[in-house]
């Protein structure tokens, strides 16, 4: 019997003025399941993650760990839901272990004040990400990789279960990206849901159980990598033919009498 999903999004729709940003979208995603958000750029990958972060308003129901999402205070759903966005606008010189402090605002009391849990949890986070040699580190003087592995680092002290990463591994070099995403997979094997938006299909394919492939904000496809990241679905939404054998490489269609 499969167990309950920790994560449900049913008929999800965004609207933001006149524009209809996503349409009609639903997905289910259970504890050490990574699932790919995949599509072109302006697909809605990232609407639909800040939709499912609380972020953006939206129509239809959100599910979380059995719960409702409306009916869970926001220090709850911020407990269940941590999201790491493609861009970061904090480029402050606090350490970085105070960055990934900030992970657990949700956990304080009243007062504010930091716990012995929140001290493990830290700890823990630094140790998972491989980023404890940055704890003491100016967040402002990092790289954009190791930026990455602090704010991953800061979603993980929430203790969430879910994990939201909007294109974790954008700019990153091959071997800052492969190694974030072991992580990722690490994570997953410990009883995490994983839903990650990423544009290098050979990373789908590697790191993924399933896939969602978006276009104009609706959903073209859902299901295991392999029916989703196929040649009927690339060359639909992406416009090139997958190359046999070639480990995802790609060719452009060419157009009759051109």
């Amino acid at each position: 019997m499969a167990s309950a999903p920790l994560l449900e999004a049913r008929h999800l729709t965004v609207v933001r003025g006149k524009r209809r940003l996503l349409h009609d979208v639903s997905i289910a995603v259970e504890a050490g399941e990574i699932l790919a958000l995949v599509g072109p750029n302006g697909a809605g990958k990232s609407t639909f993650m800040k939709a499912l972060a609380g972020i953006l308003p939206y129509q239809g129901k959100i599910v979380l760990d059995g719960n409702p999402a409306e009916t869970l205070p926001r220090g709850g759903r911020a407990r269940l839901v941590a999201y790491v966005p493609q861009h970061s606008t904090l480029d402050a010189p606090m350490l970085a272990r105070e960055v990934v402090a900030q992970g657990r605002f949700a956990h304080r009391d009243g007062w504010g004040r930091a716990s012995r849990d929140d001290a493990s949890a830290i700890a823990h986070a630094l140790e998972a990400t491989q980023a404890i040699h940055l704890a003491e580190r100016p967040f402002s003087r990092l790289s954009y990789g190791e930026r990455r592995l602090v704010l991953l680092a800061r979603a993980l002290a929430t203790g969430a279960r879910i994990l939201l990463l909007d294109e974790p591994t954008a700019a990153l070099d091959v071997a800052h990206a492969l190694s974030l995403l072991h992580r990722l997979r690490d994570l997953a094997g410990r009883g995490h849901a994983v839903i990650v938006a990423l544009h290098h299909l050979d990373e789908v394919a590697e790191f993924c159980e399933r896939a969602l492939l978006l276009r104009q904000g609706r959903a073209v496809c859902a299901g295991p990598v392999a029916d989703v990241v196929a040649a009927a679905p690339v060359r639909e939404v992406f416009g090139v033919e997958l190359v046999p054998g070639a480990h995802f490489g790609y060719r452009a269609i060419t157009e009759p009498n051109s």
